[in-house]
């Protein structure tokens, strides 16, 4: 079941991109994010390579949510975590 965007979520229709490119557009992305946004992707397949790929670059650092998981579409929410101690 497909969750609503926020003002503050992004959404990219990765079916749209080139494969060769989606992984490196999605990193950009997600590296610009100002705090409390998030990105939304949509995919037509489940997407475990981009999710290895920010677990082996962000550690405990992203958070990845399954909106939707199939059989024809995906959904995707990523969010920056905060770590670190209070300023």
């Amino acid at each position: 079941m497909s969750q609503p965007s926020s003002p503050s979520e992004r959404v990219i229709d990765v079916r749209e991109i080139e494969p060769r490119f989606r992984h490196e557009i999605i990193v950009r992305l997600f590296e610009n994010l100002m705090p409390e946004a998030s990105l939304q992707l949509i995919a037509d397949h489940p997407p475990r390579p981009l999710r290895h790929q920010f677990e082996m670059r962000y550690g405990d650092g992203f958070r990845w949510t399954y909106l939707e998981e199939g059989p024809e579409v995906w959904r995707v929410r990523l969010e920056h975590v905060c770590q670190g101690g209070i300023d």
